[in-house]
């Protein structure tokens, strides 16, 4: 959303400022939203939940940061996309850590479309950066939006091959004013003004190592599919495969060479049950049924039901059930016999205090 006067104006920047608050993440944020209402509503509890989780109260974000923020961002002529607006990408909210808020440029009803991820090696031979080029013509031709990360190699030559129909969405790890790799700036201003541009993070950040797995989940889960391009066994390409496996989404991998280790990742793939595919016909054919499907209506969540008050015997039970090792949410619900509803109180409780640490798919462990 675009600045604006009145009560929308100050949902966004509450909302921006609980997203924006440290220890608040996806999974929070749902919860917090689902148990109180509205984000003002949560902000005036945070203490009182990280009271009970037995930790400090987390330091809220700054109004006049948000303020500014807000700013930055109606000055670079982009705008927010939240987590329950009706122009959030339907599949993506559909993942259970899809991201609150992002900050975007250019045509949103790209992400709406059938979208299907193109990813593989930075350092890409010259024959997969023609074969991506070619591939994401072809797909873009027959309307489907091709995603990627606007990196080196078959990312860029992904975004290049589909811009020629318009139809690609690029997802960064940076701010939505900053380029990465430089070389791409120019490319970047043309995924923004023709296609679309994707941006978590605030703008003015500069991309870190720890935002590219966030970049990742994105791609994945704005994707009917994924087609790996030459990956190495243990690039940012198969963990955007792996988000897309465990999203239910299709897993796609062009073969190579067994002589060449940028295939290594991608061969690996499909000895692991990923399609192996060679032209657009393949893709299109593996994600036909998935583009049928009913989804979920934006703002759906894989969070739980909303939490509710949690007795102290409550909250002994789940501590006592808890320890270093992650264990899987329902695995709780299921040992403490207690209503799901009131473990994700509790959980959500020690996540505040500082005390819980969530992991991949829907586990929890103390820290």
């Amino acid at each position: 959303m675009t600045a604006q006067d009145g009560s929308g104006m100050a949902d966004a920047a509450a909302r921006l400022r609980l997203i924006r608050t440290q220890g608040i993440g996806p999974i929070t944020y749902r919860q917090l939203i689902a148990r109180f209402g509205h984000a003002h509503a949560a902000l005036e509890a945070l203490p009182m939940l990280a009271q009970r989780g037995g930790g400090r109260v987390p330091p809220i974000a700054d109004a006049s940061a948000i303020a500014r923020e807000m700013a930055a961002t109606d000055r670079l002529g982009a705008r927010y996309l939240f987590l329950d607006g009706a122009d959030y990408p339907s599949l993506l909210a559909e993942i259970e850590n899809a991201p609150p808020a992002m900050i975007v440029r250019g045509n949103v009803a790209l992400a709406q479309a059938p979208c299907v991820a193109i990813v593989g090696a930075r350092n890409a031979s010259a024959a997969a950066c023609r074969f991506a080029r070619e591939l994401a013509h072809a797909l873009a031709d027959a309307g489907t939006t091709v995603v990627s990360g606007l990196a080196r190699g078959v990312d860029t030559a992904a975004h290049v091959g589909a811009l020629g129909s318009g139809a690609t969405v690029g997802v960064i790890a940076s701010g939505i004013d900053i380029a990465f790799p430089p070389e791409n700036r120019a490319l970047q201003e043309r995924v923004a003004v023709e296609g679309l541009l994707i941006a978590e993070q605030p703008p003015g950040t500069e991309p870190r190592a720890r935002h590219f797995p966030y970049r990742n989940r994105i791609i994945a889960g704005l994707c009917a599919g994924t087609v790996v391009i030459e990956a190495a066994p243990k690039s940012g390409s198969l963990i955007t495969a792996r988000l897309a496996g465990e999203a239910g989404r299709e897993v796609m991998a062009v073969p190579g060479s067994p002589l060449d280790p940028r295939a290594q990742g991608c061969n690996l793939l499909i000895r692991e049950g990923a399609t192996l595919v060679q032209n657009a016909a393949d893709v299109l054919e593996q994600i036909r049924p998935i583009d049928a499907r009913a989804v979920r209506s934006p703002g759906s969540s894989y969070a739980g039901p909303p939490p509710e008050d949690a007795s102290d015997r409550d909250r002994g039970v789940v501590v006592t059930l808890l320890g270093p090792v992650p264990v899987s949410v329902d695995e709780m619900i299921r040992q403490s016999a207690l209503a799901p509803a009131v473990v994700h109180t509790v959980l959500l409780e020690l996540e505040l205090g500082g005390r819980l640490e969530r992991h991949a798919g829907g586990r929890v462990s103390l820290v």
